[in-house]
Parts: C-alpha cells; structure tokens; sequence
C-alpha cells in the first residue's frame, strides 16, 4: 500500500512537467485500475487451479520490479514517449498489485471462517499504515533525494517480502468450482453492493488523482505539506478499521445499516471538502483535513461489513464454501472496485477541468448518497416482505382446524 499511495502527493506535478494534462494524469491513475480489473477476474476465477500462495507470491514479485522501473521514468523524453512507458509499467503494476491483495483476501477468509470481518479489521490497519506512510514518506523523499528515490527504495523493500512470504505462507489445497461471477450477480443483493464499492473506491480514486493539485492551488502548499494533509482519511480509517471489524462479527444483523450509515457520512465528507459552491462557505484547511477524517470514518464503516456480506450473499444463492467460492467473490470485490477507481481519476479529472474541484467533490457525494439509498430501500423492501410472510403463516395457522 505504501508503493501504491506514494504517487498522490507529487506524481501530478511531475507529470505535467513532462506535457501530461490533468486529464492524461487521471488516464494515467486510470489505466492501474483497468488492468487490476481484467486481472482480477480472470485470476479470482482460476484462484484454485493457480494456487494462491503461488498466486501472492508472483503477484509481490511482479509488483516490485513495476515499482522499482517506475523510478527511471524521469529519465524518459517528455510527451508521448514518457506517457506510454507510464501507462505500460503501471499497467504490468496493477496485474501484480490486483494477484497478492485478492488473494491475500481468499487465504484470510479461508483460514478465519468465523471471524472474517474482525481479521479484515486487523490487516486494514497495516493496509492503513500504508496509505498512511505513502504520501508523507514519498513527498519527503522526492523533495529530499528527487524522484528516482522513492520508488527505488521502496521497491526493493517490496521485494524482499517475496521470499519471506514463500517460507511463512501455508499451502491452500482446495477443488475447483462450476459457479460463475454471472450467477453471482444474479443476487439483487450482490448488484447492490457492488455499486457501493464502486461508490467507496470512486472518491479514493477521484482524491488521489485530483486533491494534490487542489491543495497546492488554494492553499500554496508545497508537496510534502499535501502529503501530510492526505494522513487525514487514512490515519481515521485505520483507527476504525479494527472497532467495525469487531462490531460487524459479533452483530452481523448490522451491516446493512452500516453501509448506510457509510454513505450518509460519505456524502457530508465530499459536499464541505471543497466546500459544495450552493453551500455558500469558504474553504478552510482545516475544514478539508476535518472532511478527509470523515470520508476515511466512511470508508472504515462500509468497507469492513463489505466483503462478509458478499460471502453471506454468495451462500444464499447457493455457492459451496471454500476457496474457489472465497477467491471468486475476492476478485468480484477486487474488479468492481478497479470499475471505481478507473472511473474516479478519470471523471473526477474530467469534471475537475470543466466545473472544478468543488463541483467535482460534489458528483462523488451524490455517488454515495444514491448507495445509501439503494442499500436503505432494499433493506426495507425485505423487512416488509418478511413481515407479509409472518402474517400469511398467522393467518394460516389460525384457519388450520385443530385435530
């Protein structure tokens, strides 16, 4: 996550140094998302059949080599020639980043059937941590060292992991299974969901590509003090982490008002980032950093009860448990938040350019509202259906004769 966070706070400047637009800049965040999509659905549905320690340990492998090559980019001629080679590298980057998370994700839910949200929990601290350190570290090295160091250092940090994940990490053996993400999506419930990731990981992809440049304008701030803005979202984010974990195992009935809850906050946190212009306040620093720690609170109570309840819906529609089904719904969650991150740099980007940043954050809250709101009306939906259910078999039980 550190190798992944460290682009935000000066990536953009760099590459408009180099004739990229804002636009091409959010291609260029983009493109990562595009390919850890494709990725992760052909892998989550081959997970068994590739193996998934096998599958970590290539996918850390592949992703510290991007990272290291990523460092000698600067060292390309400006314009299309440094644009391909940044859209090829972090292409190939997205492939292995998307192999090691989803199926780090499988193995988790694998080896802790029971408590799947609250060990969530825990690893999205140091997934936390990584956001965390990103953006402050890589905006201290590059004002410091320059632009190769970060990457550099980092990458070969990343790739040391890869033989001490091949001596600790178990072997998985499991079967194969029939089912599809086709009929997993036949589940209303699943739908919905899914667009709540989208939603979560639209506003993470939208801030990355688009805040730094924000920050700096408004407020002349240098790269390394942006860096040290963005700890906002992440530093609440990995406090909250392991609290929702736990609250969403021991009261799993909850996670339908949580994704709601997540949403309403969601969508206060991106109308005052800017602020939203018909609010009519003035943008204040301390008011982003505040707004920051509030999407980060969402983030932490929507995404921790995500993936229980699309193993929970995956069950209802018949799916067997094991790896095949855990590693299948890994890459669903993987793909459609991929669908939202491509979308974010890019639209946001887009919007950025025409309306700017504050009309932009605006699109991102009616994003999360409309999520709330969705999830709200089918969980009322159901309650009534069950409640009409109950009183049928009443009624029915009271014209039963007795014997």
């Amino acid at each position: 996550m550190i190798c992944y966070s460290i682009l935000g706070p000066f990536f953009p400047t760099e590459a408009v140094k180099k004739g990229a637009s804002q636009t091409v800049v959010g291609l260029i965040f983009g493109c990562y998302a595009v390919s850890n999509l494709i990725s992760s659905l052909i892998l989550g549905k081959y997970i068994v059949q590739i193996g998934a320690k096998f599958m970590l340990i290539a996918g850390l492998f592949v992703s510290s080599c991007c990272t290291i090559i990523f460092g000698f980019l600067d060292r390309a001629p400006a314009g299309p020639i440094f644009i391909s080679l940044c859209f090829v590298v972090r292409s190939l980057d997205a492939v292995g980043f998307g192999a090691a998370t989803m199926s780090a994700f499988a193995i988790t839910a694998q080896i802790f059937p029971n408590n799947v949200a609250t060990v969530l929990g825990i690893l999205e601290i140091f997934a936390g941590l990584g956001l965390i350190l990103g953006p402050p570290l890589g905006g201290w090295l590059y004002q410091t060292f320059g632009y190769n160091v970060p990457f550099l250092s980092l990458g070969c940090l990343l790739l040391i992991m890869v033989p001490f994940n091949i001596y600790v990490l178990p072997s998985i053996e499991a079967v194969p299974s029939k089912d599809s993400f086709f009929r997993l999506l036949t589940h209303v419930k699943t739908i919905l969901v899914c667009y709540v990731v989208f939603t979560l990981s639209a506003g993470v992809g939208f801030l990355d590509a688009t805040l730094s440049l924000f920050a700096i304008n408004r407020f002349g701030l240098s790269n390394g003090y942006v860096g040290l803005i963005m700890l906002g979202l992440p530093l609440v984010y990995i406090l909250a982490s392991p609290l929702m974990g736990y609250f969403t195992d021991k009261y799993p009935a909850t996670r339908n008002a949580l994704l709601v809850t997540g949403g309403i906050a969601a969508t206060i946190g991106f109308c005052l980032l800017g602020p939203a212009p018909f609010l009519h306040i003035q943008s204040q620093l301390w008011l982003l950093v505040v707004m920051l720690g509030l999407i980060g609170l969402s983030l932490a109570i929507s995404v921790i009860s995500i993936f229980p309840e699309l193993i929970s819906c995956a069950h209802e529609i018949g799916f067997e448990e094991g790896l095949s089904t855990l590693g299948m719904v890994s890459g669903l969650y993987e793909a459609v938040w991929c669908t939202g991150t491509f979308y974010g740099p890019i639209v946001g980007g887009i919007i950025v350019q025409q309306l700017g940043f504050e009309w932009a954050a605006v699109v991102q809250g009616a994003l999360a509202f409309l999520g709330a709101f969705l999830i709200f009306m089918y969980s009322l939906c159901q309650r009534t259906k069950r409640q009409r259910v109950q009183e049928n078999n009443q009624q029915a039980d009271e014209r039963t004769p007795l014997l």
